[in-house]
């Protein structure tokens, strides 16, 4: 749980997107935080912009890929004796690519697969033993109201982001009520360079800025799931009760299929 004290918190995909303005947004809170990704560039500038607002705590860049377990565990290990083990981690970093049935590729699959869920478990076997050791901490899983039907295009991402989903929950019941409080972050439309791929109109589309406050605004409450924005979340989990006859004919009517 997020609180007013100042904590130690980790941000994989802190380069850009939800990441990078969750980052701001918490260094402006006063806490100390480190970001993580595979573009150290990228890394060095949001801790830049950090450092020129007056406001802002430091932000320290991590960089490593998280579909490498050899680099995860070197940089776990780096963070451990830099800074100490994270009170807080979001698990943030991701990828995107639309794909059409006419082109399912197996390789997509695979490639979304590896950054957005093995990317995931690759640090939670470092991350879970080690704050039951401590007796503490807060870990939340960026995934996606993607992951919650079928929609077109998405096939290779929603299908990424079901099986996040699908492994927090069932985290979740083993962890509930221990030293370690487990989240689930489930954003719907956020304006970043991944959803700018996206060749349709995005409904209820908010800004990175936006997400950031959603998501420190969970993390201060006590819910397992933050989701947002709340309207478009309440849409698409009202779909998800429709029978498949009625949900495909919806899905068709309303993107022209």
């Amino acid at each position: 749980m997020l609180d007013d004290t100042c904590q130690l918190v980790w941000i994989t995909g802190g380069g850009s997107g939800i990441g990078r303005a969750t980052a701001l947004a918490l260094a402006a809170l006063g806490h100390r935080v480190v970001i993580s990704g595979r573009n150290a560039e990228k890394l060095h500038q949001v801790s830049a912009d950090a450092g020129q607002r007056s406001e802002q705590g430091p932000i320290i860049s991590l960089p490593f890929d998280v579909t490498d377990r050899a680099a995860a565990d070197n940089a776990f290990q780096e963070l451990l004796r830099r800074e100490g083990l994270p009170d807080l981690v979001i698990l943030s970093a991701g990828n995107h690519q639309p794909m059409p049935a006419d082109q399912f590729s197996a390789d997509t699959c695979r490639k979304l697969m590896e950054v957005n869920y093995f990317g995931i478990t690759n640090l939670l076997e470092l991350l879970l033993p080690a704050m039951h050791r401590r007796g503490s901490g807060t870990l939340a899983l960026v995934a996606s109201v993607a992951g919650y039907r079928g929609l077109p295009t998405a096939a290779a991402y929603g299908g990424s982001k079901a099986a996040m989903i699908n492994l927090a929950e069932s985290l979740a019941c083993e962890l509930s009520g221990s030293d370690i409080d487990l989240r689930l972050v489930n954003p719907g439309f956020v304006r970043t360079p991944l959803t700018d791929r996206n060749d349709f109109e995005m409904p209820c589309l908010i800004e990175p800025e936006e997400a950031a406050q959603a998501i420190i605004k969970g993390l201060k409450g006590t819910g397992f799931e933050i989701a947002f924005p709340t309207r478009f979340v309440m849409l698409v989990k009202l779909m998800r009760l429709l029978p498949y006859r009625l949900y495909f004919s919806l899905i068709k009517r309303k993107t022209g299929l």
